[in-house]
């Protein structure tokens, strides 16, 4: 096909250039670090994001033993063990007051055996009654003993049922079955029989920032590949330019190749070299950032494609406007900012307002960072990038279809 050999041609026309290759190569990755640290570098992806709340024991039973079992299985809430003197009630006011804890859950005296006997005391919480990250501990908290009185009396009517039908030799039997029975029901609410699975388009989300910029690099290693992917097409599109300006489009028109042809020839030889440039850049961000974007390969891959489909649309078109090399950089560098700017590759549109949102998400960077960003940071399938992933194919069909007609009046 006559197209496949155009393609090849500005394809080795662009390999010999190897200053515009390595702009395409070493300028994502040296913003991509710079900006990764800045949002926090290698350090921000090992912290622990959850709230710290202290946890004093002054019961030591059985149950107090379970509940900071479950508090440490918490998404929300890490249990720091206070003991001695940081356990006093002093203490406990300051590091709270101080904001080394968000919270202290202490546990009474004699709330395992009243637990168990089916009236639980009230655990003691100390917050801040005016801050956030207090009041969310403080849920975390009440939910996590909900659970825990709700095991104890899922053991309690086991062992009432047991007792009814075979009987217990004696009470340290009973205690014995109950204290099984709340390990088995405790076990239930780790691994339920049943899960929900609650996913996102990434259209217009409100999230918690620390969330969104857990790895700094998580967010700069999308938004410099789909910047400077856009930088790219100076290379790609001036080669129509050039056409032009040597006869060469003008001869092209007077060979058996069509019209048809010659578009989709540039166009397709856009792509490649986009794609290229994407899989070089992720193998960079998986290998040395530790960026994950393989924990879905093929939601990446289409992503991928989408990007490099509706930029090569874009360069295309560009191409087919500009009349000189310095057309074809500012027509580049102006949609690049714009684009780039606002539709959350610099700044993540979760940090904004949602009128800002909507406006970013009028824009088909916005997409492509959603796609990207549910991979990367939300942590969400494969169905999270199928809504960006068909946006970007009809902004990719419009700009192709406007690049066209424009080529139609050469």
């Amino acid at each position: 096909m006559r197209a496949l050999d155009l393609a090849a041609k500005d394809l080795l026309q662009l390999v010999r250039d190897w200053k515009s290759a390595m702009f395409l190569l070493a300028m994502p990755i040296v913003f991509t670090l710079m900006f990764g640290f800045a949002f926090g570098g290698f350090g921000g992806g090992e912290e622990d994001p959850r709230l710290p709340i202290g946890f004093v024991d002054r019961d030591d039973s059985h149950a107090s033993a379970s509940l900071i079992t479950l508090l440490e299985a918490s998404g929300a809430i890490r249990p720091v063990a206070l003991e001695g003197r940081d356990a006093d009630d002093d203490r406990v006011n300051n590091q709270v007051r101080e904001g080394d804890v968000d919270a202290v859950v202490i546990v009474p005296p004699g709330y395992g055996e009243r637990l168990m006997s089916g009236d639980p005391l009230r655990l003691v919480v100390v917050v801040d009654a005016g801050s956030t990250a207090g009041q969310t501990a403080r849920r975390e908290i009440e939910v996590t003993a909900s659970h825990l009185a709700g095991a104890v009396q899922a053991a309690q009517l086991s062992a009432e049922a047991y007792a009814a039908q075979v009987g217990f030799a004696d009470e340290g039997a009973r205690q014995a079955f109950l204290a099984g029975g709340l390990e088995q029901a405790l076990e239930a609410w780790a691994n339920p029989p049943l899960k929900v699975r609650e996913t996102q388009s990434g259209a217009i989300v409100e999230e918690d920032g620390d969330s969104v910029m857990r790895s700094g690099f998580a967010h700069t290693s999308p938004s410099m590949m789909v910047q400077f992917a856009i930088a790219g097409l100076i290379g790609t599109a001036s080669i129509l330019v050039l056409e032009r300006k040597s006869g060469a489009l003008r001869r092209l028109l007077t060979t058996a190749i069509s019209r048809v042809e010659i578009i989709l020839g540039h166009y397709l030889a856009m792509v490649v070299i986009i794609l290229a440039q994407f899989v070089i850049l992720i193998a960079f961000g998986q290998l040395a950032l530790g960026v994950d974007y393989m924990r879905e390969p093929l939601a990446t891959l289409l992503v991928m494609v989408g990007t490099s489909l509706w930029t090569a649309s874009l360069g295309l078109l560009i191409g087919t406007l500009a009349k000189t090399e310095d057309q074809i950089i500012i027509f580049s560098l102006i949609p690049m900012f714009v684009l780039a700017g606002m539709g959350g590759a610099w700044v993540p549109l979760e940090f904004t307002g949602s009128t800002f949102q909507a406006i970013g998400h009028l824009l088909p960077t916005a997409w492509s960072m959603d796609g990207f960003e549910n991979i990367v940071i939300r942590s969400l399938g494969l169905e999270s990038v199928l809504l960006p992933v068909a946006i970007m194919l009809a902004y990719a069909v419009v700009l192709f279809a406007l690049a066209a007609w424009r080529f139609q009046f050469e």
